[in-house]
């Protein structure tokens, strides 16, 4: 319970967690599914909120996905972060890197080259795919 208090927990990282502290691996796999059971482990829960805080703090979806997948997630619980995103608004992937990059390399991108490939390396090391990072390199923040 200690664990649930300071933040969730995918079920995977629960286990991993219960088994390091001594507890067996058959009994944790039990625990987790009896506080699945009262509601105070859910994978749904913790897979929205994990992407929703990545996203908030500027990483895309490819990475957000993989990281999901770490957490031992299916897929089915991964398409309902995202479109908890999507819900929220909070999944406007090339405003959000039009942003990034405004903030961390200023305008004027679009006509340096330098300047673009060092925000385009930066963009897709947090995550987005190649269609955002052209588009997000390319536009002249003056005009829009």
């Amino acid at each position: 319970m200690g664990l649930l208090v300071r933040r969730e927990h995918s079920r995977k990282e629960l286990a991993r967690k219960l088994e390091a502290r001594g507890v067996d691996g058959d009994e944790a796999e039990a625990t987790v599914a009896r506080m699945a059971e009262a509601g105070w482990q859910d994978d749904a829960r913790f897979a929205a909120g994990l992407a929703r805080s990545r996203a908030l703090a500027g990483y895309g979806p490819l990475r957000i996905r993989a990281e999901l997948a770490t957490h031992g997630l299916g897929e089915d619980q991964v398409r309902a972060a995202f479109e908890a995103l999507a819900d929220s608004g909070d999944d406007d992937w090339r405003a959000m890197a039009r942003g990034l990059v405004q903030r961390r390399h200023g305008v004027g991108v679009a006509d340096d080259p330098v300047l673009r490939r060092k925000a385009a390396e930066f963009l897709f090391r947090r995550g987005f795919d190649g269609d955002t990072v052209r588009a997000a390199t390319a536009f002249d923040f003056d005009e829009g």
